[in-house]
Protein backbone atom coordinates (compact mmCIF):
# COMPACT_ATOMS: atom_id res chain seq x y z
CA UNK A 1 0.00 0.00 0.00
CA UNK A 2 1.96 3.69 -1.64
CA UNK A 3 1.22 6.01 1.25
CA UNK A 4 1.21 9.63 -0.07
CA UNK A 5 1.37 9.23 -3.87
CA UNK A 6 2.00 12.38 -5.79
CA UNK A 7 2.98 13.25 -9.36
CA UNK A 8 5.84 15.31 -10.28
CA UNK A 9 6.45 17.32 -13.27
CA UNK A 10 9.54 18.08 -14.16
CA UNK A 11 8.81 21.87 -12.97
CA UNK A 12 7.26 20.85 -9.72
CA UNK A 13 10.19 18.54 -8.91
CA UNK A 14 12.87 21.60 -9.68
CA UNK A 15 10.13 24.06 -7.31
CA UNK A 16 10.34 20.55 -4.41
CA UNK A 17 13.98 20.80 -4.76
CA UNK A 18 14.67 24.88 -4.67
CA UNK A 19 12.37 25.14 -2.13
CA UNK A 20 13.39 22.39 0.15
CA UNK A 21 16.57 23.69 -0.09
CA UNK A 22 16.03 26.67 1.61
CA UNK A 23 13.69 25.00 4.33
CA UNK A 24 16.57 22.45 5.25
CA UNK A 25 18.91 26.08 5.79
CA UNK A 26 16.27 27.12 8.01
CA UNK A 27 16.21 23.50 10.11
CA UNK A 28 19.56 23.74 10.08
CA UNK A 29 19.43 27.45 11.84
CA UNK A 30 16.74 25.58 13.93
CA UNK A 31 18.82 23.12 14.87
CA UNK A 32 21.73 25.35 15.84
CA UNK A 33 19.06 27.13 17.85
CA UNK A 34 17.79 24.01 19.85
CA UNK A 35 21.27 23.52 20.50
CA UNK A 36 21.42 26.71 22.24
CA UNK A 37 18.65 26.34 24.08
CA UNK A 38 19.81 23.24 25.42
CA UNK A 39 22.47 25.07 26.73
CA UNK A 40 20.77 28.01 28.12
CA UNK A 41 18.33 25.32 29.81
CA UNK A 42 21.18 23.43 31.77
CA UNK A 43 23.39 26.34 32.54
CA UNK A 44 20.21 27.35 34.80
CA UNK A 45 19.99 24.05 36.19
CA UNK A 46 23.53 23.87 37.13
CA UNK A 47 23.59 27.53 38.74
CA UNK A 48 20.96 26.16 41.39
CA UNK A 49 22.27 22.47 41.40
CA UNK A 50 23.60 23.40 45.34
CA UNK A 51 19.37 22.61 45.71
CA UNK A 52 18.91 19.83 43.72
CA UNK A 53 18.71 16.36 45.27
CA UNK A 54 19.47 14.35 41.91
CA UNK A 55 20.41 15.43 38.53
CA UNK A 56 17.23 13.86 36.39
CA UNK A 57 16.09 16.87 35.46
CA UNK A 58 19.21 17.51 33.18
CA UNK A 59 18.04 14.50 31.01
CA UNK A 60 16.21 17.55 29.03
CA UNK A 61 18.59 19.67 27.96
CA UNK A 62 21.15 17.03 27.31
CA UNK A 63 18.22 15.55 25.35
CA UNK A 64 18.01 18.88 23.78
CA UNK A 65 21.75 19.29 23.38
CA UNK A 66 22.31 16.15 21.35
CA UNK A 67 19.15 16.20 18.96
CA UNK A 68 20.49 19.84 18.21
CA UNK A 69 24.06 19.08 16.93
CA UNK A 70 22.22 16.12 14.85
CA UNK A 71 19.94 18.25 13.41
CA UNK A 72 23.31 20.24 12.16
CA UNK A 73 24.42 17.29 10.11
CA UNK A 74 21.05 15.78 8.65
CA UNK A 75 19.49 19.00 7.73
CA UNK A 76 23.11 20.00 6.39
CA UNK A 77 23.09 16.74 4.47
CA UNK A 78 19.34 17.32 3.06
CA UNK A 79 20.96 20.84 1.29
CA UNK A 80 23.72 19.03 -0.30
CA UNK A 81 20.81 16.22 -1.66
CA UNK A 82 18.75 19.03 -2.92
CA UNK A 83 21.55 20.38 -4.61
CA UNK A 84 22.29 17.30 -6.82
CA UNK A 85 18.53 17.02 -7.69
CA UNK A 86 18.41 19.85 -9.83
CA UNK A 87 21.07 17.41 -11.66
CA UNK A 88 19.71 13.85 -12.74
CA UNK A 89 23.48 12.56 -13.42
CA UNK A 90 24.86 13.65 -10.17
CA UNK A 91 21.65 12.26 -7.86
CA UNK A 92 22.32 8.88 -8.00
CA UNK A 93 25.35 9.00 -5.73
CA UNK A 94 23.21 9.74 -3.13
CA UNK A 95 21.03 6.36 -3.71
CA UNK A 96 23.08 4.02 -0.97
CA UNK A 97 22.99 6.52 1.43
CA UNK A 98 19.68 8.05 1.95
CA UNK A 99 18.31 4.68 3.60
CA UNK A 100 20.25 4.84 6.42
CA UNK A 101 20.33 8.67 6.43
CA UNK A 102 15.94 8.55 6.85
CA UNK A 103 16.67 5.90 9.82
CA UNK A 104 19.39 8.22 11.81
CA UNK A 105 17.19 11.27 10.79
CA UNK A 106 13.97 9.63 12.38
CA UNK A 107 15.50 8.28 15.18
CA UNK A 108 16.92 11.89 16.26
CA UNK A 109 13.15 13.75 14.99
CA UNK A 110 11.32 11.17 17.36
CA UNK A 111 14.12 12.03 20.45
CA UNK A 112 13.71 15.54 19.44
CA UNK A 113 9.32 14.65 20.05
CA UNK A 114 10.58 13.37 23.63
CA UNK A 115 12.33 15.83 24.79
CA UNK A 116 9.35 18.41 23.53
CA UNK A 117 6.94 15.90 26.39
CA UNK A 118 9.84 15.71 29.12
CA UNK A 119 10.11 19.33 29.15
CA UNK A 120 6.20 19.29 29.97
CA UNK A 121 6.70 16.33 32.20
CA UNK A 122 9.93 16.96 34.69
CA UNK A 123 7.62 18.85 37.31
CA UNK A 124 7.40 16.22 39.63
CA UNK A 125 11.11 15.12 39.22
CA UNK A 126 12.14 18.57 39.57
CA UNK A 127 9.76 19.42 42.34
CA UNK A 128 11.03 16.72 44.63
CA UNK A 129 14.61 17.14 43.89
CA UNK A 130 14.35 20.99 44.85
CA UNK A 131 12.29 19.55 48.13
CA UNK A 132 15.19 17.56 49.30
CA UNK A 133 17.97 19.96 47.88
CA UNK A 134 16.21 23.04 49.33
CA UNK A 135 15.75 21.11 52.51
CA UNK A 136 19.76 20.55 52.84
CA UNK A 137 20.48 23.90 52.11
CA UNK A 138 18.69 25.02 54.89
CA UNK A 139 20.33 22.88 57.25
CA UNK A 140 23.43 23.46 56.24
CA UNK A 141 22.99 27.19 56.20
CA UNK A 142 25.46 27.56 59.02
CA UNK A 143 28.16 25.75 57.79
CA UNK A 144 30.56 28.78 56.67
CA UNK A 145 33.42 27.08 58.05
CA UNK A 146 32.53 23.77 56.58
CA UNK A 147 34.83 22.42 53.68
CA UNK A 148 32.03 22.35 50.50
CA UNK A 149 29.23 24.22 52.07
CA UNK A 150 31.53 27.69 52.59
CA UNK A 151 29.00 29.21 50.12
CA UNK A 152 25.52 27.82 50.41
CA UNK A 153 24.58 30.80 52.90
CA UNK A 154 25.48 32.88 50.20
CA UNK A 155 23.91 30.96 47.68
CA UNK A 156 20.78 30.63 49.67
CA UNK A 157 20.99 34.43 50.53
CA UNK A 158 20.66 34.84 46.69
CA UNK A 159 18.54 33.04 45.74
CA UNK A 160 15.87 33.90 48.52
CA UNK A 161 16.42 37.67 47.31
CA UNK A 162 16.73 37.07 43.61
CA UNK A 163 13.48 34.82 43.57
CA UNK A 164 11.78 36.78 46.91
CA UNK A 165 10.99 33.63 48.63
CA UNK A 166 11.76 32.50 52.20
CA UNK A 167 12.66 28.84 53.04
CA UNK A 168 11.49 25.50 51.33
CA UNK A 169 7.75 25.26 51.49
CA UNK A 170 7.59 28.92 53.35
CA UNK A 171 9.22 30.88 56.20
CA UNK A 172 8.11 28.52 59.09
CA UNK A 173 11.05 25.65 57.51
CA UNK A 174 13.25 28.17 59.14
CA UNK A 175 12.01 27.77 62.61
CA UNK A 176 12.94 24.13 62.59
CA UNK A 177 16.63 24.19 61.63
CA UNK A 178 19.88 25.98 63.59
CA UNK A 179 20.91 28.25 60.95
CA UNK A 180 22.57 30.37 63.45
CA UNK A 181 26.32 29.23 63.51
CA UNK A 182 27.73 28.14 67.56
CA UNK A 183 30.59 30.51 66.76
CA UNK A 184 28.23 33.45 66.99
CA UNK A 185 26.38 32.25 70.16
CA UNK A 186 27.32 33.36 73.33
CA UNK A 187 26.86 30.38 75.52
CA UNK A 188 27.49 32.28 78.58
CA UNK A 189 23.77 34.04 78.41
CA UNK A 190 21.13 32.06 80.74
CA UNK A 191 18.92 32.82 76.79
CA UNK A 192 21.24 30.81 74.72
CA UNK A 193 21.68 27.85 77.23
CA UNK A 194 17.98 27.96 77.59
CA UNK A 195 16.94 27.94 73.83
CA UNK A 196 19.14 24.99 73.54
CA UNK A 197 18.24 22.79 76.64
CA UNK A 198 14.48 23.35 75.34
CA UNK A 199 14.96 20.88 72.86
CA UNK A 200 16.21 17.20 72.51
CA UNK A 201 19.09 17.54 69.90
CA UNK A 202 20.38 20.48 71.49
CA UNK A 203 19.64 23.19 68.84
CA UNK A 204 19.74 26.71 68.80
CA UNK A 205 16.32 27.31 67.07
CA UNK A 206 14.43 30.79 67.09
CA UNK A 207 11.32 32.14 65.43
CA UNK A 208 13.29 33.96 63.27
CA UNK A 209 14.62 33.99 59.67
CA UNK A 210 17.35 35.20 57.70
CA UNK A 211 17.56 38.86 56.45
CA UNK A 212 17.38 37.74 53.07
CA UNK A 213 14.05 36.98 53.43
CA UNK A 214 13.01 40.77 54.20
CA UNK A 215 10.57 41.85 51.91
CA UNK A 216 12.17 45.60 50.85
CA UNK A 217 8.80 46.94 49.50
CA UNK A 218 7.58 46.37 52.85
CA UNK A 219 6.51 49.85 54.43
CA UNK A 220 7.88 48.66 58.05
CA UNK A 221 10.99 47.94 59.28
CA UNK A 222 12.09 44.44 58.70
CA UNK A 223 10.94 41.92 61.50
CA UNK A 224 13.30 39.08 61.16
CA UNK A 225 13.05 37.57 64.76
CA UNK A 226 10.52 36.67 67.08
CA UNK A 227 7.98 36.48 64.73
CA UNK A 228 5.15 34.89 66.44
CA UNK A 229 5.54 36.93 69.50
CA UNK A 230 2.73 39.89 69.37
CA UNK A 231 4.52 41.26 72.93
CA UNK A 232 7.82 41.40 71.24
CA UNK A 233 6.83 44.29 68.73
CA UNK A 234 4.31 47.15 68.72
CA UNK A 235 0.69 47.12 67.03
CA UNK A 236 1.39 43.54 65.94
CA UNK A 237 -0.35 40.35 65.08
CA UNK A 238 1.74 37.61 64.25
CA UNK A 239 -1.74 35.59 62.74
CA UNK A 240 -3.34 38.69 61.22
CA UNK A 241 -0.25 41.29 60.57
CA UNK A 242 0.63 41.50 56.75
CA UNK A 243 4.12 39.43 57.38
CA UNK A 244 6.84 42.48 55.91
CA UNK A 245 9.13 38.70 55.05
CA UNK A 246 8.58 37.21 51.78
CA UNK A 247 5.49 35.02 52.33
CA UNK A 248 5.93 32.29 49.04
CA UNK A 249 8.32 29.41 49.71
CA UNK A 250 11.62 28.67 47.30
CA UNK A 251 10.60 25.07 46.15
CA UNK A 252 6.89 26.78 44.44
CA UNK A 253 8.89 30.14 43.30
CA UNK A 254 11.77 27.53 41.13
CA UNK A 255 9.30 25.12 40.35
CA UNK A 256 7.18 28.03 38.59
CA UNK A 257 10.60 29.32 37.28
CA UNK A 258 11.83 26.22 35.82
CA UNK A 259 8.57 24.96 34.45
CA UNK A 260 7.98 28.47 33.23
CA UNK A 261 11.80 28.18 30.98
CA UNK A 262 10.83 24.49 29.76
CA UNK A 263 7.46 24.76 28.55
CA UNK A 264 8.73 28.16 26.30
CA UNK A 265 11.25 25.94 25.77
CA UNK A 266 9.34 23.45 24.87
CA UNK A 267 7.19 24.91 22.30
CA UNK A 268 10.01 26.36 20.60
CA UNK A 269 11.54 23.09 19.83
CA UNK A 270 7.85 21.12 19.16
CA UNK A 271 8.02 24.25 16.16
CA UNK A 272 11.25 22.86 15.57
CA UNK A 273 10.36 19.35 14.64
CA UNK A 274 7.35 20.23 12.81
CA UNK A 275 10.22 21.82 10.53
CA UNK A 276 12.26 18.99 10.81
CA UNK A 277 9.42 16.49 9.98
CA UNK A 278 8.38 18.84 7.05
CA UNK A 279 11.99 18.48 5.74
CA UNK A 280 12.11 14.68 5.63
CA UNK A 281 8.99 14.21 4.12
CA UNK A 282 9.19 16.96 1.59
CA UNK A 283 13.07 14.86 0.97
CA UNK A 284 11.35 11.53 0.65
CA UNK A 285 8.95 12.68 -1.64
CA UNK A 286 11.73 13.99 -4.09
CA UNK A 287 13.84 11.33 -3.61
CA UNK A 288 11.25 9.02 -4.85
CA UNK A 289 10.24 11.42 -7.60
CA UNK A 290 14.20 11.15 -8.84
CA UNK A 291 14.71 7.40 -8.34
CA UNK A 292 11.95 7.47 -11.47
CA UNK A 293 14.19 9.33 -13.70
CA UNK A 294 17.59 7.30 -13.42
CA UNK A 295 17.71 5.39 -16.61
CA UNK A 296 16.07 7.71 -18.63
CA UNK A 297 17.51 9.69 -21.34
CA UNK A 298 14.18 12.11 -21.17
CA UNK A 299 15.18 13.25 -17.69
CA UNK A 300 12.12 15.89 -18.01
CA UNK A 301 9.55 13.74 -17.86
CA UNK A 302 6.83 13.25 -15.16
CA UNK A 303 7.09 11.11 -12.62
CA UNK A 304 5.61 10.06 -9.39
CA UNK A 305 6.95 10.25 -5.90
CA UNK A 306 5.56 8.82 -2.29
CA UNK A 307 6.11 8.67 1.15
CA UNK A 308 6.17 5.18 1.77
CA UNK A 309 6.00 2.04 -0.22
CA UNK A 310 4.39 -0.32 2.20
CA UNK A 311 2.59 0.03 5.35
CA UNK A 312 4.12 1.59 8.24
CA UNK A 313 4.38 -1.26 10.09
CA UNK A 314 5.63 -3.22 7.12
CA UNK A 315 8.29 -0.51 6.70
CA UNK A 316 9.41 -0.14 10.57
CA UNK A 317 10.20 -3.95 10.05
CA UNK A 318 11.88 -3.39 7.15
CA UNK A 319 14.58 -1.23 9.12
CA UNK A 320 14.47 -3.33 12.37
CA UNK A 321 14.72 -6.62 11.11
CA UNK A 322 18.60 -6.53 9.62
CA UNK A 323 19.44 -5.24 13.28
CA UNK A 324 17.81 -7.74 14.85
CA UNK A 325 19.36 -10.47 12.47
CA UNK A 326 22.81 -8.70 13.38
CA UNK A 327 22.09 -8.95 17.01
CA UNK A 328 21.09 -12.38 17.18
CA UNK A 329 24.36 -13.80 14.79
CA UNK A 330 26.37 -11.74 17.58
CA UNK A 331 24.72 -13.61 19.83
CA UNK A 332 25.04 -17.19 18.19
CA UNK A 333 28.66 -16.44 17.58
CA UNK A 334 29.25 -15.27 21.42
CA UNK A 335 27.49 -18.98 22.53
CA UNK A 336 29.40 -21.06 19.48
CA UNK A 337 32.90 -19.95 21.20
CA UNK A 338 32.97 -20.21 24.70
CA UNK A 339 35.58 -20.12 26.99
CA UNK A 340 38.91 -22.68 26.41
CA UNK A 341 38.30 -25.62 29.07
CA UNK A 342 40.93 -25.71 31.53
CA UNK A 343 43.44 -28.50 30.37
CA UNK A 344 43.23 -31.80 32.28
Amino acid sequence: MVIMKMKFPFEKRVKLAQGLWLLSWCATVAGAITFSLGCILKTELRRRAEVMDNSDIHLVPNTLVIVGLASLGINYFATRVCQDALDAGRFPRWKTMLKPYFAVSAFFTVLMLLAVIMSYAMKGSLESSLKVGLKNGIRFYKDTDTPGRCFLKQNIDRLQMEFQCCGNNDFRDWFEVQWISNRYLDFSSKEVKDRVKSNVDGRYLVDGVPFSCCNPSSPRPCIQYQLTNNSAHYNYEYQTEELNIYLRGCREALVNYYMGLMNTIGAGVMSVFLLQGSVLVSLRLLQTAMEAVAGNENTEIETEGYLLEKSVKETVMEYIEPVMKFFLLTNQVEEGNPGNPASA
